[in-house]
């Protein structure tokens, strides 16, 4: 395993962070622990997590996932896990978390915060993200920015300040926001600067061989920056391993939970995730191996968040981090990107 620089702090997580969204809901405890146990022995020391989870959100589920992995955690040495989890923000509907305070103010965030705490059984978080941003935002499918859809919102200074309360306190070591945009990376990083406030390390985006929106001036100032870009669903929701095109019904997040994929039901999607299994097949990779490849070796990528509902799945997806794409193979993936090139899904 490949062991990175998370921003510009001094932590190093694996290439290979193991994402924990389907334990609670498609996984049980002993099959998160198991996957746990795993993805230690293959030397990734990077967990994400989150206060909402597991996905699909629900008021019976949310909080699940955090308290699975602190029941694993209490019998591991702290010291040798990452461990960042995020804070739900407002405007998604899910007024059954934390009462519907949801809002980034200090109050929130410190009940939000205690509660990811406790859940984890452990004292203090490397890393602590805002899930996504507290003002409007083009969000989850949407990409085109409607001012009109604009309401109050906190500034992003008075949520660096409520932060830096976390940061002194010793409860959190690093802050990072997720779903971001560069406007909102950018104020992040000058707004830290002018009041001597923490300084994020990291953005959480969605990035595949689907959704590259995030090449478009995120990663130049990720680059100019020191931020580390920690990927996102780069199978696309299970899309880009291709069991969806022979079998449509196959059970997945996108068949199971109604209206859960929306983001990828643009026209486009098909034919690009058709065109990217035939490639990947004809250079004697399965679907799922390309796609994480390409994910997994792009220079402003720091860690890949990979989930699984299966060992069988996870060690396909560990695996994959073994295989390299030469010059034809990624000159032939730009030629499909342009083929099919729309607003990212």
């Amino acid at each position: 395993m490949n062991y990175r620089q998370l921003g510009n702090s001094t932590l190093d997580v694996s290439a290979i962070c193991l994402g924990s969204m389907t334990w609670g809901q498609q996984n049980t405890e002993a099959e998160a622990h198991s996957q746990l146990d795993f993805a230690a022995e293959r030397g990734i020391n990077f967990i994400d997590t989150a206060e909402m989870y597991p996905v699909p959100p629900r008021e019976q589920t949310y909080t699940r996932t955090e308290t699975i992995i602190g029941n694993w955690l209490q019998h591991q040495p702290r010291d040798k896990w990452i461990i960042a989890s995020k804070a739900a923000g407002p405007r998604r509907g899910f007024t059954w978390i934390r009462q519907g305070e949801t809002s980034f103010t200090r109050n929130n965030l410190r009940t939000a915060l205690e509660g990811s705490l406790k859940r984890l059984k452990t004292d203090y978080l490397d890393l602590y993200q805002l899930h996504w941003p507290d003002r409007h935002v083009p969000l989850f499918g949407q990409y085109q920015f409607d001012p009109s859809q604009d309401t109050p919102s906190l500034s992003i200074h008075a949520q660096l300040e409520a932060l830096a309360g976390f940061v002194k306190e010793g409860k959190i070591r690093h802050i990072g926001v997720s779903n971001e945009t560069a406007w909102g990376l950018m104020q992040f990083v000058h707004l830290a600067s002018q009041y001597d406030l923490p300084r994020i390390v990291s953005i959480q985006n969605a990035y595949s061989l689907i959704s590259r929106s995030f090449e478009f001036g995120l990663s130049e100032i990720a680059h100019r920056e020191h931020l580390s870009l920690l990927a996102y669903s780069p199978l696309a929701f299970g899309h880009l391993s291709g069991k969806y095109l022979n079998a449509p019904n196959t059970a997945g997040r996108i068949t199971e939970f109604a209206g859960f994929g929306q983001r990828y039901e643009k026209p486009n999607v098909i034919p690009a995730v058709t065109a990217y299994a035939a490639l990947a097949r004809q250079h004697g990779m399965t679907p799922t191996q390309m796609a994480l490849a390409f994910v997994y070796h792009r220079w402003f990528v720091t860690s890949t968040i990979i989930g699984a509902t299966s060992l069988k799945q996870l060690q396909e997806n560990i695996n994959a981090w073994e295989t390299s794409l030469d010059e034809n193979i990624l000159r032939a993936i730009e030629q499909l990107h342009l083929r099919y090139m729309n607003p990212a899904p």
